[in-house]
């Protein structure tokens, strides 16, 4: 569904609503203004079969296929860096991707993508020529920052590379004058894909990421085959292998970029260069834009304390920046498969709703939202924290990545597991106010939240090892993400009306005991299995990561089914009636 906007079928019969957090299943988003067609109200079988829960798994397919790949090519960056130099490549990742985000990545998801889909709204064109002078504004700006970026790399390093040896910062900067460009291309891909958002149009924002991966896949894999795989020094770094690691992973999210392009035609779209910048309206951009400066910053500070941190207790056989990393990505990828293809489908939804001021349609969406991401992340954080160590093994012990360093690897990835459903529920919360929108109170809400999680991770490496720094930093990050989202629970409620909290705390009542009940089965079975938990094997691992992940699986749906989980018997119910046509 291409180039239309959308509202509920509330709207469309009337302006009734349902009252928020009722039961109700998804509406299905109708596309408006269809030439020749009729508007009339669709049944309740293909409203509770096209709805949003459907959108989005169209969109999880997508993610799953992404992050996926997106696992092989952290496996390889692992396997052929091994954890010294892997920390010193992740670090030099951090640079362009933290300037991107203090210059673009959270004023495109709070600012422009309601700006785009009022404009789709109220502009004779649609918004066409509106989004081609920001496509064209941002290009330039984009261009200039990853000039003035590639300049200053050494005090970047400077920064973030502080207490390190000549040769650590040496390499660090060095990655970065070949990747720090990368910011240019990560921004101009994230435009294209909010345009392509506000058209309906969602699936190649959720396939282009793969061919960035497989470009990097190809890079690491050719450095293997050329240099081996074994872990080396920061001095063992020769320009050779700087260049190919380096420009490789820019080449990667160019060809990203490039690859969304076709989109923009497919959905009707020209982009043309256009200058006359002030009808962008750039003030209000910069009036609502602030805040969500405002709200980077503060957590890029948070972020800037975590590198640090881990770049000070990072060692051969400690977990560093490169295990945090890759158990933050794992963490992601079940955020982005689940959560992020509901709120992906949701914004545009919640958006409109809220520029019509429907704000039943908006909390029902966000109560229904919160529920399916409980439901659904719950079982996957079980898995992460029973099966730390056969998936930390599986994933990523190859190459120079060592048996040490998978051991160290689920220490963190089991004290992660606890922060994965209060991450995703705090997320769709701040974005519930990206669609009024308002990037003020997310800004502030942002303010203690932070101070909280940086105490709590300064004082836990204080008082542990450094062995524990990782698996303290994602502890902090956890107790964190619960004060998000009760905080902006609490300041959401008199802005849009009751948000269904009762239902929510019930489905989160019933989850916790079905995630509890698999947990122990979980580890039941786990225990009896063969393999030693100081040093296990290949085999061994995937042999629990199978076997313990189909009955920690099994038996929370089965629980969930027993104590009528909504959100997962909704599920199991459509894919039988699939099934049974």
């Amino acid at each position: 569904m291409s180039g239309r906007l959308y509202r509920s079928a509330n709207a469309a019969q009337g302006g009734g609503g349902r009252p928020p957090g009722d039961d109700a299943t998804f509406i299905s988003a109708e596309p408006l203004n269809q030439p020749g067609v009729e508007a009339a109200a669709p049944p309740q079988e293909v409203i509770a079969e096209t709805s949003a829960v459907a959108n989005s798994a169209v969109m999880a397919i997508g993610s799953l296929v992404s992050r996926g790949t997106g696992f092989l090519r952290t496996l390889m960056i692992g396997a052929a860096l091994g954890s010294v130099v892997g920390d010193i490549y992740t670090t030099a990742q951090f640079l362009p991707n933290q300037v991107y985000e203090f210059l673009l990545g959270g004023v495109l998801t709070s600012v422009l993508i309601p700006v785009l889909v009022r404009r789709r709204k109220t502009d004779h064109d649609q918004g066409d020529a509106y989004a081609q002078r920001l496509l064209t504004f941002a290009v330039l700006a984009l261009a200039a920052a990853a000039l003035i970026a590639v300049i200053t790399a050494p005090i970047l390093t400077a920064i973030y590379a502080s207490g390190k040896d000549d040769n650590y910062r040496g390499l660090v900067t060095n990655l970065s004058y070949l990747m720090l460009p990368m910011l240019f291309f990560t921004g101009v891909s994230a435009l294209i894909a909010a345009v392509l958002n506000t058209r309906g149009h969602f699936a190649a924002p959720m396939w282009a990421p793969i061919l960035n991966n497989l470009v990097v896949i190809g890079t690491f894999g050719l450095y293997i085959a050329v240099y081996g795989a074994k872990p080396l020094r920061p001095e063992d770094m020769t320009p050779g292998r700087i260049l190919l690691i380096g420009g490789g992973t820019l080449l990667g999210v160019a060809v990203q970029a490039a690859g969304l392009l076709p989109a923009l035609r497919k959905v009707g779209f020209r982009w043309k260069l256009r200058f006359d910048f002030r009808e962008l309206g750039l003030r209000e951009l910069a009036r609502l834009g602030t805040w969500m400066f405002c709200y980077v910053a503060v957590s890029q500070l948070g972020v800037f304390v975590v590198v640090n941190l881990l770049t000070r207790a990072a060692g051969e056989d400690r977990a560093g920046l490169l295990i945090y990393n890759n158990v933050f990505l794992l963490l992601m990828m079940a955020h982005g498969i689940i959560a992020v293809s509901i709120i992906t489908a949701l914004m545009p939804r919640m958006s409109a709703a809220a520029a019509d001021g429907r704000f039943a349609d908006l909390t029902a969406d966000l109560s229904r939202g919160t529920r399916m991401v409980t439901a659904v992340l719950a079982p996957v954080a079980v898995c992460y924290a029973v099966l730390a160590a056969p998936i930390s093994v599986v994933v990523f012990r190859y190459g120079a990545f060592t048996g040490k360093n998978a051991v160290a690897t689920a220490t963190v990835l089991l004290v992660a597991a606890v922060g994965l459903v209060p991450f995703a529920i705090s997320q769709l919360f701040t974005f519930a106010f990206y669609a009024l929108p308002d990037t003020r109170t997310p800004a502030l809400v942002n303010i203690p939240v932070v101070v909280l999680r940086v105490l709590l991770q300064v004082g836990l490496f204080v008082a542990f090892s450094a062995t524990f720094a990782a698996a303290g930093m994602m502890l902090g990050n956890a107790i964190s993400y619960v004060a998000a989202a009760v905080l902006s629970a609490m300041l959401l409620r008199p802005r849009v009306g009751r948000i269904g909290l009762g239902g929510i705390m019930r489905t989160m009542g019933k989850v916790i005991l079905a995630a509890l009940g698999s947990a122990l089965v979980g580890l039941l079975v786990v225990s009896l299995l063969p393999g030693d938990p100081e040093n296990l094997g290949w085999f061994a691992a995937a042999v629990q990561l199978v076997i313990g992940g189909a009955v920690i699986g099994g038996t929370y749906l089965g629980l969930a089914m027993l104590l009528r989980i909504g959100e997962i018997t909704e599920v199991v119910g459509m894919v039988r009636r699939r099934l049974g046509r």
